[in-house]
This record gives structure tokens, C-alpha cells and sequence, in this order.
């Protein structure tokens, strides 16, 4: 028993050494005095970072895996080419720092708050940030890991040239009326090289980088250039914006606007009015519910912007149950008008529960009066020539490389259209490789269809740009809504448009443009009195205002073009009625937007005061001009004023038509017109 005793005592008395020396460790460390070591730590921060660190006042630390810091008063300046002094001037700080990443050269923070903080951010082109704790400050690796955040009051600036950013931003604590969002704040400056302005609250504790953790309550009103932008609800992570989830009202000027602000490619829009559903996870970007006005068009769906990739990409599918035919000037450039108030604010569309605040017109924050005078400025100015009819607004090729897209888009109802008989419409749009991609395009035109494809290459300069139409189908008395004679036609018209130019506009390519154009048409009804006005029988006019136009059965008609350097050059031109056949010939200059086109009428019946002759359609596309082919005409009207001045009654005998005219062969009309849209197409590429 003495000998085990002897053994056992051995042990016990090392574990008594190591726990006594535990403990004056312990002691030693509770009662260090740490802050005779804040001029050496001075010193060793300022030397390894390269720049100014003072802990000015007190250093407290309280020691442990994760060991627990407080600095009473705390400088650390900014690198010599940032334009603010210090990065971090506050009246206290404390945090928790993890001992084992520290080791490594890593500061780890779990947590930081900060006391009267005055925070400068900066960051350069070439990678250079601030807040990199290292010498080298374009080293990610250096920068800290900071997970929750709090603050009382102070300021926060950030710089970036690259993007016009130039922000200052005010903070403060209302404790008292902040409920869970005592952090109230408000930003100015500019950001895009835009006036910014921004105001809201937040949960006093942020989540800088901390996964998992709760989400903080936060809210927002800010205006940006044209831009205003409402939102409310939380995020997960300050420093990713991961696990955003926010209901919004966005409302501005023109869509095409946010491609200057957040890098997403739109097309020009009237002013819109919309609000949903923003959330973000792992880089993708997905607001749902939609809902709002483009214009006065409405427009609901659901959309994703994806950018961990290369090139970001929006997808989604969004739709309009009916679209104002006027919303779509602003996309090929024709003047669109913005109601403004006597202040200078526009007034935007208003989407139920959006904000009511109206947007300065010069995109310059301001409030407006309640009842101020409108009036109209134009958004989007009419660059087109006097006297020229096809847009001219020049496609931003560059923009097509900023993005890829895979979007659906569709109309129930088209309505203002012009003139133009419009039903529907719907459409795929897929940019990829600064190629835009319009397939299928399908328009519902006349009671009948208009599809095909739309291919806008970016890639060259001017853009490549295919257009490969069909139309099926059309109605003859729905297609011509504003002619009066053509009401009670009918008939169904086919025809395809096969063209290829260059041009950064749609009257750049249009004028570049080589391919073929051509309308069919089987049987049918025309009105008779407008074949008669074509052929100038004066004696059929007369009886049809005195018993009534009726229509006269159309056998066949036919108008095929080739088109080469933007001028179209009759292949065949053929209108056969079951009284009159009409031949045509000549050329449409879509370079110069004029008109040459000569049509002769012969007759199959016979006729009295009828002065035949060729009609002429020239002028341009904002004035035609149509008339008889004077040199004919004048030959008829010199022949019954010769025999007249013999014997008045003689002077019929010149405008007597013996009807010369003989069926067309429509069958052979109809496959040559046919035959020019299809010879030497292209095949559509993918």
C-alpha cells in the first residue's frame, strides 16, 4: 500500500503544478493591465498596415477563445490616394475577434459596435479599397470579416469614380419611436454620375456577413435621377444582399434608364408605375408579382436577373392584358409626352398602393405642389427629317453586350393602333452574344397573322439586322380600316417580307436593305366604284353616287418586289376583277422614303365618259400623291376636244371603252409572285 501511494503521489502533485499555474495565468491575464500595451499595439498596427492606427484613450480586452475588445476612441486612417483622412474615426468600439483566424493573419469579427462613427469608403478601377487592411489594398484577402454591426449616430461616405458614386449618408438612433427600426438614415450625393437622394430605417444591429443569421428589418424611399424606388422588408447580409425580401413600388421616366443605374438592359418605355415582390439568393436577382403601367398599358409577370455569370441574364415571362399601340413609340424612337407640373415635377402613372410623390422632370429631387398647372415636355425627342416617316432612333449596340436576356412577352389587346388593325401580340426575346433574337414574333394583324423572326447582330458596326415575315390570312375590310371603300370587301390576303440590311435604326436598315416583298391574294370582293376611280370611268362614277357602290368579284392580286440597296422594284403588280384588269410597274425608294409606281387599268366591259389612262402614286411616304399619268390622260382630252370643236356629240366617241382587258392567268400570277419572296432566301439560322 506504501508503494502505490508512493506512485499515486507523483501524478497528483504535476496536475497540482499545471493547475496552479493555470490559475496564475488565469489571474494574470484577468488582471493584466492591457492597456499598457496600446502604444506597442500603436505601433506594431500603424508599421504592418502601412497607415495611421491610434487607439486614443483605452484599451480593455477580455481574453478567451473569442476574446472580447473595447477601444476608447480609435483612428485608422485611410491610404495617402484616398480622398478622406481616416477610414474609421469613432468614439468607441467594441468587438469580439476569433483568437485562431487571427493567427492566421485573418481578422474575424463576430461581432462590432461602433459610437459615433465617422466611416470613409473608397474604392478605385484597379481593385484599390479602403478597407483592405493591408499594403497592399487591392488584396481581397486582407479585407475583414465583420458579422453583425450596430451603431448609435455618425456619418458613412463612399467614393467610386468608376461608377459616379460620390455618397454621404447621416445616421442616427431614435430609441424612443424606432420600434424594431431605430436606425434612421439619409443619403446624398450621386451614384452613375445621377443625383441621389435616399432616406429610411433600420434594425440597429446589421448583418455585414454572417450566414444564417436573423434577417434586420430595413426601409427605403429614394430617388435617382428619374428614378423613384419605395421598398420594404429584410436582409440577411449587408455585404452580399443575400436573403433580400422586399415588397416595392419603382416608378420613373423611361425603363431604359435603370441600364445607367443598375446595369440592366431595357428598352425606352413611357413613364412606368410598378410594384412587387424583390428577393436574392446565391446572385440571382427574382422579383415576382409584377404589377404596374407602362404608360397607360398594364403589365403584369415575374422576372430573374442572374449575375453570377459572365454576362448577366434576365429571364421571365411578363404580359399585358392590353397594350396602348402609343407606349410603343418611345422602343423605335418616336417623341413620347411627359406631363410636367409648373415646378418642374413629372407626373407618372399611378399604380394602386404606389407612392404618389411626383419625379422632378430634369431628374432633380423635388416636392410638387398640389395643384399645379401641367403641362407637356417630349421624353423622347423626333429625330426623324422633316418629311420622313420611318424611325430613326439609333439602336446603343454597346448595350447589347451588357447582358443576356430569354424574356416572354405578350399582349391580349392592342388598342390606339393608328390606323393600323392590330389584335395581339406575342414575343420571345433572347439576347445572347450581343445578338437580340425576335422569335418567333407572332402579331395578330387584320384577323389574321403576322410572324416570323426579327435578328439584331451587335456584333458588327452598323448592326446586321435580318427580317423574315409572314403574313397569313389578313382580312381585305379589316386591313384598310380608315378607307371608307373598302368596308365591305372581303378577301384574305397572304404576302411575305424577306429583307437583310445594316443600320443602327429602322430606317438605317430599311434604306441598306436587299430581299423581296410580296402580297397574294385569291378570290374575293372589291368595291367597284374604287376600280372605276382607278380607271377614271366617269360614267360608272356617276351611276354609283346615284344607285350605290356594289362590289364586283376580285378573281386574283398579286404585288411582288425585289429589293436591293433599299430599293424596291416591281416583279409583277396584277389586280384582275371580274370588269377590269390592272397592271403595275415601279419602284419604292426606302432610302429616300418616295414612290414611282404606274398602274393601267384595262377594262373588260365597255364603257362611256371614260378618260382611261395610266394612274401615277408617287410623292413620299408622309405625302403621296396620286393622280392620272398626264401624258396619257392628255392625249384622250386632246381627242375629245378636237372632235368636239366638229361636233359636240362626237367628243364621247374619245372616252368610249371597248374593253380590252382579258382574264390573268391567277394561278401563274400567284406562284411568280409567290416565287420572288422565296428565290435566293437564306436559310434562318438558331
Amino acid at each position: 500500500m506504501a508503494a502505490t501511494r508512493k506512485r499515486l503521489r507523483g501524478p497528483r502533485a504535476v496536475a497540482a503544478i499545471i493547475a496552479g499555474v493555470a490559475v496564475l495565468l488565469a489571474l494574470l491575464v484577468a488582471f493584466f493591465p492591457w492597456d499598457w500595451l496600446r502604444e506597442p499595439i500603436n505601433r506594431y498596427a500603424s508599421e504592418r498596415l502601412g497607415r495611421k492606427f491610434e487607439i486614443t484613450r483605452l484599451l480593455e480586452v477580455h481574453p478567451g477563445w473569442t476574446t472580447r475588445v473595447t477601444l476608447h476612441g480609435v483612428q485608422l486612417a485611410n491610404p495617402d490616394w484616398a480622398k478622406q483622412p481616416y477610414l474609421l474615426d469613432a468614439q468607441r468600439a467594441d468587438f469580439s475577434i476569433k483568437l485562431w483566424p487571427l493567427l492566421r493573419g485573418q481578422l474575424n469579427m463576430p461581432e462590432l459596435a461602433l459610437q459615433q462613427p465617422h466611416i470613409a469608403l473608397q474604392q478605385e478601377a484597379d481593385g484599390r479599397r479602403t478597407w483592405n487592411l493591408d499594403r497592399d489594398t487591392s488584396d481581397e484577402g486582407a479585407r475583414p470579416i465583420i458579422g453583425s454591426l450596430s451603431v448609435d449616430q455618425g456619418q458613412l461616405f463612399y467614393f467610386e469614380a468608376a461608377r459616379g458614386a460620390d455618397i454621404g449618408v447621416d445616421f442616427s438612433i431614435d430609441a424612443a419611436n424606432g420600434g424594431e427600426m431605430p436606425l434612421r438614415y439619409r443619403a446624398r450625393g450621386t451614384w452613375r454620375n445621377e443625383r441621389l437622394e435616399a432616406f429610411g430605417r433600420t434594425g440597429s444591429v446589421m448583418q455585414v456577413s454572417a450566414p444564417g443569421a436573423h434577417p434586420f428589418p430595413m426601409e427605403v424611399q429614394a430617388t435617382a435621377g428619374s428614378i423613384s424606388l419605395k421598398a420594404k422588408g429584410s436582409v440577411a447580409s449587408l455585404n452580399s444582399l443575400d436573403g433580400v425580401n422586399a415588397t416595392f413600388n419603382l416608378r420613373g421616366a423611361s425603363l431604359a434608364d435603370l441600364y445607367k443605374l443598375v446595369g440592366v438592359v431595357l428598352p425606352e418605355t413611357p413613364p412606368y408605375a410598378l410594384q412587387g415582390e424583390l428577393s436574392h439568393q446565391a446572385n440571382v436577382w427574382t422579383v415576382k408579382r409584377i404589377r404596374g403601367l407602362l404608360g397607360t398599358s398594364d403589365l403584369t409577370g415575374e422576372l430573374a436577373y442572374d449575375n453570377s455569370r459572365p454576362v448577366g441574364l434576365l429571364s421571365g415571362k411578363v404580359q399585358s392584358e392590353t397594350l396602348d399601340f402609343n407606349d410603343l413609340g418611345p422602343l423605335v424612337g418616336l417623341p413620347t409626352k411627359v406631363r410636367v407640373q409648373q415646378d418642374g415635377t413629372a407626373v407618372l402613372p399611378r399604380v394602386s398602393g404606389a407612392p404618389t410623390s411626383p419625379l422632378p422632370a430634369s431628374g432633380q429631387p423635388g416636392a410638387a405642389r398640389d395643384k399645379a398647372p401641367l403641362k407637356s415636355v417630349t421624353r423622347v425627342a423626333d429625330t426623324r427629317p422633316s418629311g420622313k416617316v420611318l424611325p430613326n432612333a439609333t439602336l446603343d449596340v454597346k448595350r447589347l453586350a451588357a447582358m443576356d436576356a430569354d424574356v416572354w412577352y405578350s399582349a391580349a389587346r392592342i388598342r390606339h393602333a393608328q390606323g393600323l388593325p392590330l389584335d395581339r401580340l406575342s414575343v420571345h426575346v433572347r439576347l445572347q452574344k450581343s445578338v437580340l433574337r425576335l422569335e418567333p414574333l407572332d402579331v395578330g394583324l387584320a384577323g389574321g397573322q403576322l410572324a416570323g423572326l426579327v435578328h439584331i447582330d451587335g456584333n458588327s458596326e452598323p448592326a446586321a439586322v435580318r427580317a423574315l415575315l409572314d403574313a397569313k390570312q389578313l382580312q381585305l375590310n379589316r386591313l384598310f380600316p380608315t378607307v371608307k371603300m373598302t368596308e365591305g370587301a372581303w378577301g384574305r390576303l397572304n404576302g411575305r417580307i424577306d429583307l437583310q440590311g445594316r443600320g443602327n435604326s429602322a430606317a438605317a436598315m430599311l434604306g441598306s436593305s436587299a430581299g423581296s416583298v410580296a402580297l397574294l391574294m385569291g378570290s374575293g370582293e372589291i368595291s367597284n366604284l374604287l376600280m372605276e376611280v382607278l380607271g377614271l370611268d366617269g360614267g360608272e362614277i356617276i351611276k354609283f353616287f346615284l344607285r350605290g357602290d356594289r362590289n364586283v368579284a376580285l378573281r386574283c392580286a398579286a404585288a411582288a418586289f425585289d429589293v436591293k440597296n433599299g430599293l424596291m422594284t416591281t416583279r409583277n403588280i396584277v389586280l384582275d376583277t371580274a370588269d377590269t384588269v390592272v397592271q403595275g410597274q415601279g419602284e419604292i425608294n426606302l432610302a429616300t422614303e418616295t414612290m414611282d409606281i404606274l398602274l393601267r387599268p384595262a377594262p373588260k366591259d365597255g364603257s362611256i365618259l371614260s378618260l382611261r389612262s395610266p394612274l401615277k402614286i408617287g410623292g413620299t411616304f408622309a405625302a403621296p400623291a396620286a393622280g392620272p399619268e398626264k401624258a396619257a390622260l392628255a392625249g384622250r382630252v386632246g381627242l375629245a376636244v378636237a372632235l368636239g370643236a366638229v361636233n359636240p356629240l362626237l367628243a364621247l366617241a374619245a372616252t368610249i371603252e371597248t374593253g380590252p382587258g382579258k382574264d390573268t392567268d391567277c394561278q401563274q400570277t400567284l406562284a411568280l409572285a409567290g416565287a420572288s419572296a422565296t428565290a435566293g432566301r437564306p436559310p434562318v439560322k438558331p
